[in-house]
Parts: C-alpha cells; structure tokens; sequence
C-alpha cells in the first residue's frame, strides 16, 4: 500500500487500496465515504514508539488499522470487527 502526505502533512492513502481491504469495489467504497459513513483517526508515537504513526479508518463494524514507520512505510495492518454498543433504554 502507497501511502504519501500532502504539503500540510496529512495522509493521503489511495481508495482502490482502502476499497480492497473493507472488501469493497472501488465505486462503493466512494459512495461510502462521500456520505461521511468513513471515519478516520491518526495517533503519533510517543516514548518507545515515537516516530510512528497509527491511522485507523472505521466504516460500520470494520476498523481497519495501520502502523507506520517514520518514513511512512506500512510496518503492520489489520482489519477488525468493532461491537456495537448496546443501546440502554432510561
């Protein structure tokens, strides 16, 4: 997976990649994000993991998850399943 950062230093992965690991085509995986349901975290590395960076992307009950090393370069991903909360009737 190519991943670069653009002149404000944000990540710019390539959807066809994302599309791919959430199992979807390449024109679904747009449709989702163009509605907003994709969200996205990125965390720094501090102590023992500065210089790494982990970006998470969530689309329904999948997270996927990427660590990168300081040039940017996937050191380990996976895709996961996130439970749903139960929702508490007052």
């Amino acid at each position: 997976m190519q991943i670069e950062r653009d002149p404000n230093g944000d990540f710019i992965l390539q959807p066809a990649d994302l599309a791919e690991r959430f199992g979807l085509t390449s024109d679904d995986f747009r449709r989702k994000m163009q509605k907003g349901l994709l969200a996205s975290t990125v965390e720094v590395g501090e102590g023992e993991d500065a210089g790494t960076c982990r970006l998470s992307l969530r689309l329904g009950n999948r997270l996927w998850r990427a660590i990168l090393d300081s040039e940017d370069r996937v050191m380990s991903e996976e895709m996961t399943f996130v439970r749903g909360q139960l929702l508490r009737r007052p």
